[in-house]
């Protein structure tokens, strides 16, 4: 007579392991052996995030400082913390102001919540940039992490458009006058902005002329703003990026960065 865990076993084996989604997510299933065991930890990602194989050394404290990891983690904090701000929050000038007001005096947690989002993003930039100093420091963008390398530089240039994209959200005269100067030194931005170097070869223009007739070829500052000031259209258009484009496309790179170093291996000090 069979036992009670066999016949678990038997129901799992023909209903869960040999179904189709569980094989496209863990390509080792039964028989039970030490080797499939060991291979359906090592070759699943949500399982064993690290390489197979890894020198000891490459992934102690003192070398990484764990800033890869931190990084990733204050990404997941921002996320769920700004994702809670959204239900308060209305991206247009007649609310925007008064609704940053109502998170912080009427809001249950809202105030924390706020302060969690605004000093984690503070964190993220500068636990970025250690990262990236890290990596700098030993070596460990060189050959075969090359490719790597350039993704998290493009990681660390989107970290600090989500900052600034933020910036703009609580509608003060702080947050409109300093993107009013971040978006004027994008008029010299070379060939997007219409006074950078380049400029009269692609024709790019302030977008906009003395009679506010918009142009067809506009600089990237008039594409930021959506106009020639900071107003009611740049303040939608920050707000749909740094909630929606920019996460979306900071989550697609941190998952291509995260399966190289599967493929690279952790970087090692010579």
């Amino acid at each position: 007579m069979s036992t009670l865990g066999d016949r678990v076993r038997q129901v799992l084996d023909e209903h869960v392991y040999k179904n189709v989604i569980w094989k496209s997510v863990f390509r080792h299933g039964f028989p039970d052996t030490d080797r499939n065991r060991t291979l359906v930890v090592l070759s699943n990602i949500f399982l064993h995030l690290h390489p197979a194989k890894l020198k000891g050394h490459a992934v102690r404290m003192r070398y990484t400082w764990c800033m890869g990891g931190l990084s990733f983690f204050m990404f997941l904090i921002l996320t769920i913390s700004g994702v809670f701000l959204m239900f308060y929050y209305r991206p247009t000038p007649e609310y925007a102001y008064n609704d940053i007001i109502s998170l912080r005096e009427d809001v249950p947690l809202g105030m924390f919540m706020r302060n969690v989002h605004r000093w984690g993003a503070h964190a993220m930039v500068l636990i970025v940039w250690l990262h990236m100093l890290r990596v700098f420091m030993t070596g460990s963008y060189k050959a075969p992490r090359e490719f790597n390398w350039g993704v998290g530089v493009i990681l660390l240039k989107l970290t600090l458009l989500l900052s600034f994209t933020g910036y703009l959200l609580p509608w003060d005269q702080l947050a409109i006058w300093a993107i009013t100067v971040g978006t004027n030194m994008a008029r010299a931005t070379p060939g997007m902005g219409h006074e950078g170097p380049l400029t009269s070869m692609i024709g790019l223009d302030a977008g906009y002329d003395r009679f506010q007739v918009v142009h067809s070829k506009s600089d990237i500052r008039f594409l930021l703003l959506g106009g020639s000031i900071v107003g009611p259209p740049a303040l939608l258009r920050f707000y749909v990026l740094h909630c929606v484009f920019l996460p979306l496309v900071a989550g697609f790179l941190m998952a291509v960065h995260f399966w190289r170093i599967r493929k690279d291996g952790f970087s090692a000090p010579l």
